[in-house]
Parts: C-alpha cells; structure tokens; sequence
C-alpha cells in the first residue's frame, strides 16, 4: 500500500517557478515507475512526466520540455516537479502517481491508466 503526498501548489504570474513535491510512504523494495499528470476542468488527464527507479531515464510531455523537470530523492522517498516558464495554459490540479516498474524495462509510461498509486492533488493556477 503506496501513500502518495503532494505539495507545492499555488497560484503564480506567467513565466513564474513553482517546485512540486510528492512524498512517498510504503514503498517496498520492488522498483516503481513515478510520474506527475494534470487535470484541468472539463479535459481529461494528462502525463506530464516520469521517472524510472531502473535507469533514472525521464519522459515528458511535449509541451513542457525544457520548461519542467522532473526528479527524485530516493534517500528521502520525495518524488519533485520543477516547473519553470510556467504558462496559463498549465493550469490542472496536478498529481503524483506510481506503479510496479515492469522487470527489464527502462522506461515509464506517461498513460495514466497505467498507474495505481495516485496522490490527492495540489492545484497549479497560472495567471496571465
């Protein structure tokens, strides 16, 4: 049973910075893809980004590259979202998800139908 916490949110101007936080309780030793979607009204969720426990290797959604990054502190079971140039049309409640890593795969899939694990949201609101 994996707890997902998020933090961080709030509201900023456009091409302002937010860093969103999502700790992680009962973790067991098995490897978990963990990734960050959003959700605004009235559209369906969405992958931002994610990380795998195999390799590190990230995958992001294409209108966030080069503005958002995404990371983990394994030590402190912290999974992070640092979003930068940030834009009106990035505002969603944001969440944190995580799933079983697949054994022999190096990569984590941005379908949120693929994830179990899913955090309560933390609201992003850009404003122009």
């Amino acid at each position: 049973q994996v707890q997902l916490v998020e933090s961080g949110g709030g509201s900023v101007q456009a091409g302002g910075s937010l860093r969103l936080s999502c700790a992680a309780f009962g973790y067991t030793y098995i490897t978990y893809c963990m990734g960050w979607f959003r959700q605004a009204p009235g559209k369906e969720r969405e992958g931002v980004a994610a990380i795998d426990s195999v390799v590190g290797s990230t995958n992001y959604e294409e209108s966030v590259k080069g503005r958002f990054t995404i990371s983990k502190d394994n030590a402190k079971n912290t999974l992070y979202l640092q979003m930068n140039s940030l834009k009106p049309e990035d505002t969603a409640m944001y969440y944190c998800a995580a799933v079983p890593q697949v054994f022999g795969r190096r990569w984590c899939t941005l379908e949120a139908n693929e994830y179990n694990y899913w955090g309560q949201g933390t609201q992003v609101t850009v404003s122009s």
